[in-house]
């Protein structure tokens, strides 16, 4: 099972969406802009984002852009969820760092393969790896915790 944040305008397709993945086994919660993604974020990491990418106010695509340049985000699994049907639409969203792209309207049995498809691919990654500590493994540098002084 996986928590699964929804972000999109319409509650109605954000409704369905949940609906449907809970009824595979996830917790999912929605949020209807940008904005209040960030805000929730900060309370409570999901295991993926489904991101509309049109959206009033913050865009999916500003979204994704926060999140990819973050330190505490830059590894967060999105799928992008979106009625712009567009090839390059699809290539941009998976250049700019998406996992995956589903059009509206939607299949429940695809966006539930979708979802679990992301996740079982990122299984044997840990849940989250600070980025300087991620960088440095990758540059092959040790890091060491910290050591605490004596007061």
């Amino acid at each position: 099972m996986a928590y699964v944040l929804i972000v999109d305008d319409d509650e109605i397709i954000a409704s369905v969406a949940s609906n449907a993945l809970i009824a595979s086994g996830h917790a999912c919660g929605w949020v209807t802009s940008g904005e209040e993604a960030l805000r929730l974020l900060d309370w409570r990491r999901p295991d993926m984002i489904l991101l509309d990418q049109d959206m009033p106010g913050m865009t999916g695509q500003q979204l994704m852009r926060d999140l990819r340049s973050s330190e505490k985000f830059y590894d967060l699994p999105i799928i992008m969820f979106t009625a712009m049907s567009g090839v390059r639409d699809e290539e941009r969203a998976l250049y700019h760092g998406a996992q995956g792209y589903i059009r509206k309207p939607f299949h429940a049995e695809h966006l539930v393969a979708m979802v679990d498809g992301v996740l079982t691919r990122r299984a044997d990654r840990p849940a989250h790896t600070d980025l300087r500590e991620f960088l440095a493994q990758r540059a092959g540098i040790e890091t060491r915790p910290a050591l605490r002084r004596a007061v």
